[in-house]
């Protein structure tokens, strides 16, 4: 099993550790509810660090890149980030991912880190450019910085004013990026550092955090955190076998330029999908999880769940799933089985309320 250059410090705040994506990683510290209420209250501080990180730079890069991501990388400036995704020749998804543009033809992906391998196989296979693409996973450390309070806890620690870096942007000081992005909905930072810095960073976070009420997060709260915007989660939502026209990402995918299924994208954007991604909640009592079924009001199959779970914030079943497009409209009543029990739901756009 892989450790992040922070495990001592999960050991140290008596961290539960869970084997993800091959890295021991704290699930949780003091609870899911405590840890997630938190962050929308105050301050949460996340590791993050086995999320993969993939250098592409050479006098194509941008070329490429263009080949093979979903979005529009030509509206990109230096230091702004962009959210994107990776389709393969079937209109499915190999990834998603957050793009940073460094310079004109210098770039940096990050990737979900189970995919760090099958990611890097389909971009050597695509690049017939002059691009080069590194794996620097194994070099860097990810420490997210998320809530309303992130900002005053960071700004003490580095020598610019974050308040200046706008949501989707960044800045890279002395090797370090500091990134206005998050997978939690509730507003802060992520910080990409050498391993080597890790430790001495999340010391001083936390010494500048005490006074705002910060919590170290674990995985468990980061999904949940996540689920309440409605964001995809990779292998849940999304997959190799989703399109991310079905996903509701129709708004990364830009049909003005070529690439892996572009074609296929522009005619589901015209003629339609089968089927959708939506957010419910739940009417009835009851938790819903991945692979439940979706029931009409006959009781017949219409979809499944993707993403399920008991909201913190709002104390009710939410969940994400795919439906037959006619099932999709906001206030549809649909059906969750929960084991043997089936228990009302409504469609309800995310982020849920």
């Amino acid at each position: 099993m892989k450790k992040t250059a922070l495990y001592d410090s999960h050991l140290d705040l008596n961290a539960k550790l869970i084997d993800f994506a091959g890295y021991l990683m704290p699930v949780q510290y003091e609870g899911v509810n405590i840890e997630h209420n938190n962050v929308k209250k105050n301050v949460g501080v996340f590791d993050v660090s086995h999320m993969g990180e993939l250098y592409v730079h050479g006098d194509e890069a941008e070329i490429f890149l263009q080949s093979v991501l979903s979005n529009d990388l030509s509206i990109l400036k230096k230091g702004q980030a962009q959210y994107n995704c990776i389709p393969n020749e079937a209109g499915g998804i190999v990834d998603d991912l957050i793009l940073y543009k460094f310079e004109d033809n210098r770039y940096m992906l990050v990737v979900n880190a189970s995919n760090i391998e099958k990611d890097l196989d389909f971009l050597k296979n695509k690049n017939t450019y002059s691009a080069q693409i590194i794996n620097v996973s194994e070099d860097y450390s990810l420490i997210a910085v998320q809530g309303p309070n992130a900002i005053k806890v960071l700004n003490p620690i580095f020598n610019i004013e974050l308040n200046n870096i706008k949501y989707y942007h960044f800045e890279y000081i002395d090797g370090i990026i500091i990134s206005n992005t998050g997978y939690t909905g509730c507003g802060g930072f992520e910080i990409y550092c050498k391993n080597e810095f890790a430790k001495d960073l999340w010391d001083k976070i936390f010494d500048s955090g005490r006074q705002h009420e910060i919590k170290a997060t674990g995985l468990a709260a980061r999904d949940t955190l996540r689920l309440e915007m409605g964001f995809c989660l990779y292998g849940n939502d999304i997959n190799d076998e989703t399109s991310p026209i079905e996903a509701g990402l129709s708004w990364i995918t830009k049909t003005n330029k070529e690439f892996t299924s572009s074609k296929l994208f522009e005619k589901q954007k015209t003629n339609g999908v089968s089927k959708k991604l939506i957010g419910f909640k739940m009417e009835d009592k009851g938790i819903p999880r991945k692979d439940y079924k979706i029931l009409n009001q006959k009781n017949e199959i219409i979809g499944n769940v993707t993403s399920g779970t008991m909201s913190p914030s709002l104390s009710v079943g939410i969940g994400l799933g795919y439906v037959k497009t006619e099932y999709s409209k906001t206030n549809t009543e649909l059906f969750i089985q929960i084991r043997k029990n089936i228990k009302k739901a409504i469609v309800v756009k995310p982020p849920f309320k």
